[in-house]
This record gives C-alpha cells, structure tokens and sequence, in this order.
C-alpha cells in the first residue's frame, strides 16, 4: 500500500477533530503520491472515457502514465494497462468497439489495439521510432500516425580507420542546418519525422510523406478515406521562419501532396466535418508579432475561399467539430482560465465548460484538453488549486467532476486555496491579475515573506492551476504571488504585443506594483522580500535586480541574461528575435545590450542565485555564467546551481523540480532577517 493512503486509513480512523490538527503542509516527497488525468478521450456514444493517468515513480525518477476507463457518471473506474509498461495517446474507433494507444509494453512504443468486448489486446507495429497523432480512419480499417524517418547523409569527409584494437576517440560529428540542435532532445539526428498509416489489424505501415521537412500536430482524414490533411512548413527557409506552416493534402491511395492553403503566416490543426462538405482550422497572417489564431473554416465542395469562423482574440487551443456538422467546439484561454465553448455558421457562441487545467504539475501555467462525443457530452482535464486534474464531464448544462484522485492525500495535507488579486500598473494604470498562495495556517494578523513568481514565455500565462512549486515555498512559510504582468496571452492581442521589441521593459512596473499590492493588504514583511522565475521570468528576475534592490535575494532560474549570445547559441535563438528587436544582433549590438541584464551588471547588490540545466539549450549554461561571473568579480553574493541531466524542463525528472524548490527555499533561508523567528 502507497505510504500516503497507508497514512490516509490511520488517520480516518481518528476523531475528526483529531484528524483536522494532523494535517501537515505539502512535504517535498508528496509529489510522488499525487496523481492526475491528461488527454482524456471520450467514446463516440458517450458512455465511456479513456484517459491517460500519471504520476511519478520515486524509485526509477520518471513519470509513469497508465490508461484508465471510467463512464461519465464515475461508475467502473479501472486500469485498461497496469503500470509495469508507459501508455498514452487513448484513441477511439470510429464504431468505439476497439482502443487504440501506445505503449512500451515490448520495450519500445508501439501502436496497440484493444478489441474491449473480448478485451483482447495486439501490438500492431514494430516500429523503430516512437509514433504519435493517432488517426483512425472513417471506416475503422486504418489508423495513420507520424513517426521519425532517418537518412543517411552523405559525408563531407572520409575518416582513416583505426587499427584493430585501438582506441580512438569518437567521431566528429558534422551539422550543416541552422536547426541542429533542440531542447530537450539534443543534436539532430539526421532525418524527419513522416506521416504513415498502418492497418488496424496490424502489418507494415505505408509511408505517405517524404518531403524533407518535419511533419507534426493533427491528422484529418477525408469522409471518404482517401485523403489525409496535415500542416507543415515546406518553404525553403522553413528553419528561418518556424512559425510558417500550410495546410496539405496528401492522397493515401497515390501519395500525391495537394497545397491546400498559399499564405504568410501559420495555418494548422485541420479538422473535417463529419459530413465531409467543410473544412476548419486555426490561423492568421502574419504581422511578426504574438497573434491569437482565429478559427478560419472552408468549402471542401469546390473551390477554396476560407472564411473567419470565429474571432475570438484569445489564445484557441483546439477545434473539434459537431456530429451533426452544423457547429464546431473550441477550448481557448481567457484571463488565465482554459474552458470549452461551440460555435456554428453564424457565429452564435455557448459556452460549455471551463475550469481546464491542472497538467503543469510544477507551476500553474494554463493548459486543459478536452474530446467530445456524437451526442455533445464533453471529457475535459478539469483544474483545481489544491490538486492536479482530474476528470470533469459536462453534459448539457451541467458539469461534475467525476474521479478525485489525491483524495487521500488532501485528507492529511493542509493544500491553500489560490486567492486572485486585480491591480494597476503603476506605469499607465493597466490592469494586471495576479494570484495569492497563503502559508497553511495563515494568521492575517502576523508578518510573512513574501516571494514574487515569475511566469516564462513570455507569451504564456499562470492562472488559478495546481502548482507543486508553489505549494512547497507557502509549505515553508512564504506568501508567494505570481501574476501575467503585460505581454501574458489570454487578455487578447493588444496586452501581448505590449512587450513588442521592448521587453524587458514595462513588465517590471507591472510586478513590482503588484508587490506593493501584497504589501498593502498589511500581512507581509517589507524587510523579507524575494523574487523568482523561470526561462523569461528568469530574465525577468535578473532584470529586477538590476533596477531595485528592495528584494533581500533573488534566484533567477534558467534566464536570457544576454540577448546578443542567446540569440546565437539557443535552439530557438535564430527565429525568436525578432519578436524583441527590429534587426540581427550584428547590425545593432547595442539594443540587444539595452536589454541584457548583463549590460547593468555593476547595478545590482541583490544576493542573486542562477540556476540552470546542465543540458538547456532553450537558455544554454552559459548565460547563467555570464551573470554569475560578472556578480562574482563585483563582490556580489552569488551561486550557480547546475541542474545534472536536466534540459530547459527541469521539472521532467521529478528529483531535479525537488532540487530546484529546495535550492530556492534556501537561498532565500540564508538571506531572511526573521528565521530565528520562523524557526521557532
């Protein structure tokens, strides 16, 4: 029996009272207990859901994922796959007779199929590289997938060969494309990822692409089967321009590759009414700023004039159309909440669901999925600030949230509430929204640290999600706020592009109001104030030091500390400037030092910790080591935190998200002038 539901049984057996004065605050090793739902899938007839569960293993320092089935009621909630193998990616047949996901049962992923009335169960591939975007065909028969395709390029050089025996090091390894390297998944391997379809029953798959380009994102087969739609970017420069993509056609029976849509700009996600006469994606023209994706849809009945669905000026996430073909269903992220609305031709809106999210796990960013069936009932990863998702269900105009996986371990842990707080901006009174975590226990009538948590992006947004780094910092008896100052998504097009070719910049004005803010309310201690943040609320972080010295310590995590060699030396570098700045980085070095944190470097008397992974390449080491290097040679108080075997995602290995929270908490325990009163 897990320890927290052995601890959960014993406790129940108290008297309430008892029980109540037992709960503890979220403890670092309660990470491994909590569970959550992702990518739930709901059956085309609506009596079933499959989804994906995970948690983490403390033992092995992964992730583990098993696929579960619960009815839309709660009833008959059990595993489909035990946790001795990986599966993920549930998807349904057509007729909802059979399952199709992945799994590493075998030792390495494989596509498998469950026939669920017989509950027998085949892989039926035998693939070399991991497949993703399950497809089913219309008729059952197929289903398509992407998967990686090596080369063999040819040399550049012919290498003498070690005599038998020897010991030579290893051989050079030569790249000649601007992509070479990616986080999280290291150099490049030569070749691309391709799309193929493979029969249900199992066989070799067909591939159906063979551009030299990567293909990705979402599968849509033709009513008929005979055609499957796809986005990518084709264009010569596509390693220049990441952002541009087109809408392709490629006809399954020849592999004939049709361009459906000719613009500048993203077009992507393609999805087909069911009876086949219309044709929805999300897209925009390219102005070369952030843009919120509108829901464009077509004719598919001849000719090619796509119309705007839907303006929503938010960021949409998915698209998924009616069975009747008469609406399409839709999740987008407004001031940080993610939730499910439809919308039909004439561009009635209804909203459905909301409350998405809960599948960040370390901070609360926004995020949440959702499927629907043939008779609307929609499955969607519902969010909670106490816990991670679970499963929420929502059937005409009433929503449940049907499993509670962390029951037990809520039972025993005092989790805060989030509390949402709304300020102006003291650069032009913009309003900005923030959130509030309280330490358990919180007596508004004490003094408390305070930490202000930045969020990353910058074109992202927290909201009110689960987040287990939070948790553990107001655990350990800080007040923590963390807000989506100007430049966040979710508050439409206009508050983005705030921070156009100027960020660093007002920004700061929106957090430090929102400090004041706290401080206002009258419970925090103005003499233990800390800051922290992550990739761009790690810029973010450095920034602040280099123009305030109000914060007792700082710990900017995996930060842009110098604009000039981030955009040479990260994985996105090349075709993320230009969001920030109107030329290369030659042609004008000095607006990229403007905004580097390391330009101001004599500014800053902040204790000032750098924390980063060994192997970011989004934020590559050495920008940390440029502000460490300059803070030690000014006689600043510094440390470098060097995260082993860990990309830009940090939290992906559960022991290193452990490592970063204590590594934080303790800078700021060093630096707070009341610990002896917090540890008493």
């Amino acid at each position: 029996m897990p320890r927290i539901i052995l601890l959960a049984a014993l406790l129940m057996m108290a008297a309430p009272a008892a029980l109540s004065a037992s709960k503890l605050p979220l403890q670092p090793l309660d990470l491994f207990d909590l569970r959550w739902v992702t990518d739930p899938q709901i059956a085309p007839n609506g009596k079933q859901v499959a989804y994906v569960q995970r948690s983490f293993d403390v033992m092995e320092d992964k992730s583990n994922s098993t696929i579960w089935t619960i009815n839309p009621n709660g009833d008959n909630h059990e595993p489909l796959t035990n946790g001795a193998s990986s599966a993920s990616s549930p998807r349904w047949s057509p007729d909802g007779s059979q399952l199709a996901y992945v799994s590493n049962a075998e030792g390495s992923a494989q596509i498998h199929v469950r026939w669920l009335a017989s509950n027998r169960d085949i892989a039926i591939t035998d693939l070399n590289a991991s497949p993703r975007s399950l497809t089913w065909s219309p008729d059952g028969k197929y289903i398509a997938f992407i998967q990686f395709v090596p080369s063999d390029p040819k040399p550049l050089a012919t290498l003498a060969k070690p005599p038998k025996g020897a010991r030579w090091n290893d051989a050079p390894r030569l790249f000649e494309d601007l992509y070479y390297r990616s986080d999280s998944s290291g150099f490049r391997k030569p070749g691309f990822a391709q799309i193929f379809i493979v029969s249900s029953l199992g066989g070799k798959p067909i591939q159906l692409t063979s551009e030299a380009r990567p293909h990705g994102g979402t599968l849509a087969w033709s009513p008929d089967g005979k055609q499957i739609y796809y986005s990518a970017n084709y264009q010569d420069n596509w390693q220049l321009d990441r952002t541009e993509s087109d809408l392709y056609r490629v006809d399954v029976a020849t592999t004939e590759v049709l361009r459906v849509t000719d613009r500048d700009g993203p077009d992507y996600s393609p999805t087909i009414s069911p009876d086949g006469k219309w044709i929805t994606y999300l897209g925009a023209d390219d102005s070369g700023r952030y843009q919120n994706r509108n829901i464009y849809r077509a004719s598919l009945a001849g000719g090619w004039a796509p119309e705007i669905m839907l303006a929503v000026d938010r960021p949409v996430t998915s698209i998924k159309w009616s069975s009747n073909s008469k609406s399409v269903y839709f999740s987008y992220v407004d001031e940080g909440v993610t939730q499910v609305a439809r919308t039909d031709f004439k561009g009635q809106r209804d909203e459905l669901s909301e409350g998405l999210g809960g599948t960040a796990i370390g901070r609360p960013y926004a995020s949440g999925r959702f499927s629907v069936s043939n008779n609307g009932t929609i499955a969607f990863e519902k969010g909670d600030s106490r816990q991670p998702a679970n499963l929420g269900i929502t059937q005409g105009n009433r929503t449940n949230q049907v499993t509670n996986l962390n029951r037990d371990l809520l039972t025993v842990r005092d989790v805060p509430d989030v509390e949402e707080i709304r300020y102006p901006s003291s650069h032009d009174g913009l309003e900005i929204q923030g959130w509030i975590v309280k330490p358990p226990g919180f007596d508004p009538n004490k003094k408390y640290p305070l930490i202000l948590e930045i969020h990353g992006g910058p074109h992202t947004a927290y909201g009110d999600e689960f987040s287990a780094e939070v948790q553990l910092y107001a655990a350990a008896g800080y007040v923590v706020l963390y807000t989506n100052p100007r430049g966040s998504t979710s508050y439409g097009e206009a508050f983005a592009q705030k921070i156009y070719q100027d960020y660093p910049g007002f920004d700061y004005d929106d957090l430090i109001s929102g400090v004041d803010a706290v401080i206002d309310r009258g419970y925090i201690d103005t003499d233990n104030l800390f800051v922290t943040g992550g990739s761009g609320g790690g810029i973010l972080t450095a920034w602040i030091v280099t123009k305030t010295d109000r914060f007792r310590a700082a710990a900017s995590q995996k930060p842009v500390i110098n604009w000039f060699t981030h955009t040479l030396t990260s994985d996105i570098g090349s075709f993320f400037w230009s969001n920030f700045f109107a030329v290369e980085p030659w042609i004008d070095p000095a607006a990229y030092m403007a905004k580097s944190p390391i330009a101001f470097v004599n500014n800053v008397s902040t204790p000032t910790m750098l924390l980063t992974g060994e192997q970011d390449w989004r934020t590559p080491m050495s920008e940390s080591e440029q502000f460490y290097q300059g803070l030690q040679m000014n006689g600043v108080d510094t440390a470098l935190v060097r995260i082993q075997n860990s990309s830009h995602s940090i939290a992906a290995k559960p022991s290193n998200l452990l490592a970063k929270v204590s590594y934080v908490i303790g800078w700021f325990e060093r630096y707070r002038t009341d610990k002896d009163a917090a540890d008493q």
